[in-house]
């Protein structure tokens, strides 16, 4: 498996795994899935040299991470597990988001439990909590770093103001945010802060939550509770327009005789050296087929067809709904 430097400061496989998918049941399902094809997929892309594994608090919430910690069990030489905080919770409902460094400090805890690990190589903030300054989040969850619970820090989502308040309290090795042929919003300025501070750059949904990959041509392709029902890209409205993207990508999948997804990830991959995309996986058979994405090779002319299909802000509808936009680029 290749290799990519996050943010010049360690080394994960060129391609990470998102294993949010994997939660079987919970707030957040892509379709159906099985805790143990989890834990199998995780310990087989191990095998296969995958070495960067993404998961969350909130997703399940929590039993994500513990599906992560079972997997990883006896397995974690070399891994680079990277989980997030950032929500307030009552019970198992999310009641909102929560910056501040007890929170922090409190998550860190649960999650070094539920992953069964000592240290959290990469700890985000999962969203950032406008009514707390980020210098005080970050400055708190820097305190973890120096009693050794967390290694590097990241955020998600964070808008380019923040991100470069967040650089001058401490140094950040990550930011995850929304990226792929369908969502490019990053290229207008959040890329260049990220390159310019050596952040890494971790694209979240690299696959348009599995449209990019092909398999799904109407919401009758979609289970009746699965999350993606709620995306507004996934309309009835908004589909028609953007399975044109869907059959660009499958047109250079097709001269190369690759699936859509390995063309998709490596259009990412080419964008630059420092961005690691974790396409989300529940099954060893997507996962192998992911895996293989930094073995393919675009020409200058599929990037230039890529780009012409998927210009920035060409794709029809918004990401989230209105909620979740009130959440990303603070």
């Amino acid at each position: 498996m290749m290799k990519r430097w996050l943010g010049q400061r360690f080394q994960v496989s060129a391609i990470g795994i998102g294993c949010m998918p994997m939660v079987a049941g919970g707030n957040i399902t892509y379709g159906k899935a099985s805790p143990d094809e989890g834990v199998a997929t995780i310990r087989e892309a191990i095998d296969l040299g995958a070495t960067f594994f993404d998961t969350a608090q909130i997703y399940g919430p929590f039993t994500n991470e513990e599906l992560v910690g079972e997997a990883i069990k006896g397995r974690r030489e070399g891994l680079v597990i990277a989980t997030k905080f950032g929500f307030k919770f009552d019970g198992g409902q999310i009641v909102g988001v929560d910056g501040s460094p007890a929170n922090a400090r409190a998550s860190v805890e649960g999650s070094l439990r539920r992953l069964g690990i000592d240290t959290i190589d990469l700890f985000y903030q999962h969203r950032v909590d406008p009514q707390v300054p980020i210098e005080e989040t970050v400055g708190g969850m820097a305190e973890l770093v120096r009693e050794g619970k967390v290694r590097h820090l990241g955020l998600s989502e964070a808008g380019p103001e923040t991100l470069r308040r967040a650089v001058a309290t401490h140094p950040i090795a990550a930011l995850q945010s929304e990226y792929s042929l369908w969502e490019r919003g990053v290229e207008d300025e959040i890329l260049a802060i990220c390159k310019e501070n050596d952040i890494g750059f971790v694209p979240y949904s690299p696959l348009g939550r599995g449209f990019l990959a092909g398999g799904i041509r109407s919401l009758d392709d979609l289970a009746p509770d699965d999350w993606r029902r709620q995306d507004p890209r996934y309309s009835a409205e908004n589909m028609p327009a953007n399975l044109a993207i869907v059959d660009a990508v499958a047109a250079v999948a097709a001269r190369h005789g690759v699936s859509n997804a390995q063309v998709a990830l490596a259009w990412l991959l080419a964008q630059g050296p420092s961005i690691v995309p974790i396409p989300g996986v529940k099954r060893r058979q997507t996962m192998r087929d992911s895996l293989g994405a930094p073995m393919l090779a675009l020409t200058v002319g599929d990037l230039a067809e890529l780009d012409a299909a998927a210009p920035a802000g060409g794709t029809a509808g918004p990401r989230y709904g209105e909620r979740g936009m009130r959440m990303v680029r603070i």
